[in-house]
């Protein structure tokens, strides 16, 4: 049946009640095993879980295919608490070197699951779980279900996956999803029935439901959609059927399809015909459904779509009936999935997994995937390219035997070598097709033959340790005279040109002077400290930003630039005894004055409520000196003496913020949407740079109160009540969904809800670009590829687009969707 269904925590095998057979994964050598116990779940599958360390290790399962084979994988996560912290875990998850999706748990007792369709291309494929924000990586089920024939063929699979965003049965009788056995490819078919947030609403008013017991004839349709999902559908008594979901992955280009059958029993005068209507998308709205007839009969399947379609997050479709229609649209079921672009990973993945086939027992060599994406093998180093090169190896006291692997010659980017202490024989090979390598450690082994003279020719060798080996022969001349780090005492039969006993000179030198080195740095970091103390309050000595602990950033017009401690008296005279006020809130007032360098500032001065303290405003400094940025105010300083705190601004001329956006400085030329999202992307950027968490602690009332009211109104689907009046509806509604839908998450109120600054910062930049896409259609001016999608995707007489001669027309030198 080409299935595999991994009970991940659990023991022994099992069939369930659907006769699927579920096997443990007890054949991992790494994470540990946690039984839960959820309400209303008694699925066993779902009792244990297995949960890995919160470290920069990834957590792999190696699965076997069959190569040029498709299938299904589906990995579902159940928290249920099992490590009684209630933080809800957010973690990666990975499909071999692709980053295939951020699992983020919002509720204990929800299973979360994702899906991806892949054509098979090697004998095995690999699933790992790493970069932990929150709580542990953990698992509950991995399944693999195998495809035939050309189900869900994509001209685009060599290089593409199809991640899975919705699977929908309309008209279901229950909220129980279809699979296995009703569908035989174990699929999971969602009922239209359950209600969430963002699910399947704004649903049109005359909609029904209908239903019935004659078969289904499937064999026209390349998905094979099951019989039971195609004996369910929706009507739209009253002309149409309307829709709005969230689609999970998008904005993006998809693979979006829809399944008909025309399941009702329609009079010889009466007919059935409607057209699909998409936003932003007039051309998809010409051609004619009529099931009947494209189906060529009754209970026959109809399956029309788009192979290559932009989609938004926010989708909203409609079905409209004709005028020449007696009966309104059907729809019996739809999938939609989003085009993931493989990442081919390291270009030393091959060498690497030749080098470690000798130890596959090892526990080192177990760690699957690709050796650097998304993370590292734990004993590999890795640059950052876009297909990484492995630059250090770090093995040293793992039991090796054997030879020195061969395939490291291979490694163009090694620069670190460490195989020491291990039992290591025969020669040292010839490396010098790792032109970058640096430090170089074979000691403690037992090695034999010759120091090779090609090690002369490393251009960048600083460290040569080949101690306590069976070396012989003459150290290459070459070598002694390189600026080197080089040991090869314990080799008793290894000797320089014209005698012995002179074989530590080198490694000796470079000791002293290693420590003379590290003697003369200690004493300078001494006396610098000392010297500070002269010169800093001594509250912030410890907490606030000196020039040595500020971290660049490259936003920054003067990124090397501290944050200046202020004297009262040089704040006095520039204020003028704090004569002229320009502002105030809740923070405090806010004063104008001029330095006696010309420099115009304006200097906050906090009341005493403002901050709790010391530590407080300490990191208030600290935040305020890592961000700079243009769209900001810079921060020039502080200054707390005398029971006052002070923060130190440059002043600005042009008017507040809130004057531009509302005041008469609009001039009826508000900042327009887009621009607010640069600014916020800019800012994010510039947040992200200094990793700063997103926090809401210290929200005052009135920001607490606005938070409640736009949250009332965008839960309840109202998101035009919260929306600025000056935009004049100059904006996409899409964009507006996704950043008010990621705001709510950044106002959660405990911190292991709210997401990332690099999550906020994607957010901005897809509803930048669906604003720019919009910008373009108004315009006019859209590309060619955003055309071909619409008019070669499509057949207009029949809207039958599975065929190869509809699919899109690529360019032949990159065939891949259309980057929008």
């Amino acid at each position: 049946m080409g299935f595999v269904s991994l009970n991940c925590g659990g023991t022994g095998n099992f069939t369930d009640e659907l006769g699927l057979q579920w096997s443990s994964d007890e054949f991992l050598t790494y994470g540990e095993t946690a039984s839960i116990s959820v309400s209303n779940e008694t699925r066993k599958q779902y009792m244990t879980l297995r949960h890995f360390p919160a470290d920069s290790r990834k957590y792999c399962y190696k699965l076997n295919v069959v190569s040029r084979t498709r299938y299904l994988i589906r990995a579902t996560f159940l928290y249920g608490n099992f490590d009684d912290n209630n933080v809800y875990p957010k973690f990666d998850i990975s499909f071999g070197a692709t980053h295939w999706s951020t699992i983020v748990i919002s509720d204990a007792n929800t299973i979360e699951k994702v899906e991806l369709i892949f054509l098979a291309t090697s004998p095995t494929v690999s699933v790992c779980l790493s970069n932990a924000t929150t709580g542990q990586p953990f698992i509950s089920t991995l399944e693999l279900r195998q495809f035939n024939g050309s189900i869900y063929y994509t001209l685009f699979e060599e290089r593409y996956y199809l991640g899975v965003s919705a699977r929908i049965n309309f008209g279901a009788d229950s909220e129980a999803a279809v699979r296995y056995p009703d569908d035989p490819f174990d699929r999971i078919w969602e009922s239209d029935s359950v209600k969430k947030a963002n699910y399947l609403v704004d649903v049109a008013a005359g909609t029904q439901k209908v239903s019935t017991d004659q078969p289904i004839d499937i064999g026209g349709s390349n998905e094979r959609p099951p019989q039971k999902v195609m004996q369910t559908a929706v009507v739209g008594t009253n002309g149409s059927l309307t829709y709005r979901l969230n689609l999970d992955g998008f904005p993006g280009n998809g693979w979006a399809f829809t399944y008909f059958a025309e399941i009702e029993d329609l009079a010889p005068e009466e007919s059935r015909k409607f057209r699909l209507v998409l936003p932003d998308h007039p051309d998809l709205s010409k051609p004619v459904v009529n099931i009947q007839e494209n189906a060529q009969g009754k209970y026959r399947v109809y399956e029309p779509g788009y192979p290559n379609i932009s989609l938004p997050f926010v989708l909203s479709f409609r079905f409209g009936k004709t005028s020449d229609s007696s009966k309104g649209p059907l729809l019996n079921a739809m999938e939609v999935c989003k085009y993931l672009e493989k990442n081919d990973g390291s270009l030393d993945g091959a060498v690497m997994a030749n080098m470690i086939t000798p130890y596959s027992s090892a526990d080192w060599a177990q760690e699957g995937g690709d050796p650097c994406l998304p993370v590292p093998w734990s004993w590999v180093g890795c640059n950052s390219d876009i297909q990484p090169r492995i630059v250090s190896i770090h093995l040293s006291s793992k039991n090796l035997t054997g030879n020195i692997p061969s395939d490291l010659t291979k490694l163009s980017g090694l620069v670190e070598l460490w195989l020491d202490g291990n039992s290591l024989t025969g020669p040292i090979p010839d490396l010098t097709g790792c032109v970058n390598l640096k430090i170089i450690h074979l000691e403690n082994n037992r090695l034999t033959g010759e120091l090779p003279s090609s090690l002369v020719n490393l251009p960048n060798l600083k460290e040569l340790y080949v101690q306590n080996n069976m070396l012989s022969g003459r150290v290459p001349s070459g070598l002694l005279s390189k600026d080197l780090a080089l040991n090869y005492s314990g080799n008793i039969n290894l000797h320089e040109e014209g005698g012995k006993g002179k074989h530590l000179t080198i490694i000796i030198g470079s000791s002293v002077g290693a420590a003379i080195l590290l003697i003369a740095t200690i004493l300078s970091c001494l006396m610098l400290r000392k010297g500070k103390k002269k010169h800093e309050p001594e509250q912030f000595h410890h907490s606030l930003p000196t020039q040595s602990q500020r971290r660049p950033s490259s936003m920054s017009n003067n990124p090397s630039e501290a944050a200046h401690c202020f004297t009262t008296a040089e704040i006095e005279e520039a204020t003028n005894n704090f004569e002229k006020k320009i502002g105030s809130g809740g923070f405090g007032v806010v004063y104008y004055g001029k330095m006696k360098d010309g420099k115009e500032i304006a200097v906050k001065v906090l009341i005493n409520n403002s901050f709790q303290g010391k530590r407080e405003f300490s990191n208030e400094v600290t935040l305020l000196s890592r961000i700079h940025h243009r769209n900001l105010v810079q921060f020039l300083g502080y200054c707390q003496e005398e029971g006052r705190s002070m923060l130190i601004y440059e002043f600005m001329h042009n008017g507040t913020l809130k004057e531009h956006l509302y005041g008469p400085l609009t001039r009826d030329h508000g900042i327009s949407w887009i621009k607010r999202l640069e600014i916020a992307e800019d800012a994010a950027k510039e947040l992200m740079s200094g990793q700063e968490a997103i926090s809401n602690e210290n929200f005052g009332v009135n920001c607490r109160n606005i938070v409640q009211w736009a949250k009332l109104h965008i839960e309840s689907g109202d998101i035009q009540r919260i929306i600025d009046p000056s935009l004049r509806n100059d904006y996409d509604i899409q964009s507006m969904w996704k950043i008010a839908e990621k705001a709510l998450n950044c106002v959660q109120p405990h911190g292991h809800m709210r997401p990332s600054i690099s999550e906020v910062l994607k957010e901005i930049q897809d509803a930048i670009l669906i604003e720019k896409e919009v910008m373009v259609l108004r315009e006019g001016n859209s590309d060619e590829m955003s055309r071909q999608s619409v008019n070669s995707s499509l057949n207009p007489n029949s809207l039958d687009l599975v065929g190869p001669d509809n699919y899109l027309s690529l360019d032949d030198t990159i065939a891949r969707p259309a980057a929008r």
